[in-house]
């Protein structure tokens, strides 16, 4: 089975032809094809290659399934014995794509 480590959005992903996985919102709409030229390593028929810092002519083809925001997280802040406390939250938007080919 063929698999490729990708970097984007300063996160390393390990996908596979066929995956869907959630990353940091990219930019283009539902359908649109993303090309990730940043690929650290691919393991094939033909072994694993590991790139320095990226493996020359690898490419991994996904296509955008839809633009998303991820979980709330809550954040809070207090100061004891002041009476001091904050609470926010925040959402990541992600975007959520299939990986459609992987070559080398």
């Amino acid at each position: 089975m063929m698999y490729a480590v990708i970097k984007t959005g300063s996160k390393q992903h390990k996908v596979t032809e066929g995956e869907i996985l959630s990353v940091e919102k990219l930019d283009g709409e539902k359908g649109t094809e993303v090309v990730f030229n940043e690929v650290l390593m691919v393991s094939g028929e033909s072994g694993i290659k590991i790139g320095k810092p990226y493996v020359e002519g690898a490419k991994v083809y996904g296509e955008i399934i839809e633009q998303k925001k991820g979980p709330k997280i809550q954040v809070f802040k207090k100061k004891r014995r002041k009476g001091f406390h904050k609470k926010t939250g925040h959402r990541q938007e992600l975007t959520s794509m299939k990986i459609k080919r992987i070559t080398i």
